[in-house]
């Protein structure tokens, strides 16, 4: 049997050494490459060509969900590569994130899973044969979180785009949201507009589309609190 490629990619040193100590007796699993950072990770993925990645969702050198964004990355460059992505936030809105493009050769753990050696090695076998895996915990918070948002005004509006709101309604600029999300500020733009028309908010003399959806995102938070 031909083992697994895989790389780890962590930036705590403990959590990188108990992956690669309790990966390194799997027979099923071969790890090519270590890193500590997003950056580091790209270039081993360049290096070793993996099969398979496992990396924390946060990393330097943005720690803004670098395992999701390189993953997303990845569909594009490297789509016959598999992605483990470790996590320890049990908000299914990031594994969403993680989806958004297809479930195919992702998946979605919470780190308090990573002691079950079998559950790690089992989730890598599943993306690297196309597959994918979501925490079970996050199947519990998406359910439980749909049916609270069924009746929300917001339930339209997709992952990416409730990012943009939530920025929106910290009161900053579009450049500033482009810069805080990495994206373009044209991008930021058409989700901005996808939001007012997914809101049903037309423009008004009184109060500006923008105050409307912060106020319409801060009352959600409020209630769900």
């Amino acid at each position: 049997m031909v083992p697994i490629r895989v790389v780890i990619a962590e930036d705590s040193y403990l959590v990188r050494e108990g992956l690669t100590q309790l990966l390194a007796s799997e027979p099923e699993v071969e790890i090519v490459g270590v890193a500590e950072d997003g950056n580091a990770l790209l270039d081993a993925i360049e290096r070793e060509q993996p099969d398979v990645v496992l990396t924390d969702i946060r990393m330097p050198p943005f720690r803004e969900h670098d395992g999701v964004r390189i993953a997303a990355q990845l569909r594009e460059t490297h789509p016959e590569i598999g992605v483990v992505v470790l996590s320890q936030y049990a908000d299914p809105e990031f594994a969403l994130a993680l989806f958004e493009a297809g479930s195919e050769r992702r998946a979605y753990l919470l780190k308090e899973r990573v002691h079950n050696r079998a559950e790690l090695v089992a989730a890598i076998s599943a993306v690297d044969e196309g597959g994918s895996v979501i925490d079970p915990k996050i199947v519990d918070a998406l359910i439980a979180e749909r049916s609270r948002e069924a009746d929300s005004p917001l339930s339209e509006l997709t992952a990416r785009e409730r990012e943009v709101l939530a920025e929106v309604a910290q009161g900053k600029s579009n450049s500033a949201i482009a810069e805080s999300l990495f994206l373009t500020k044209r991008a930021v733009e058409k989700h901005i507009n996808a939001i007012f028309m997914k809101l049903d908010l037309r423009e008004a003399d009184d109060v500006s589309r923008r105050v409307k959806a912060a106020l319409i995102f801060l009352a959600e938070q409020r209630s769900a609190a």
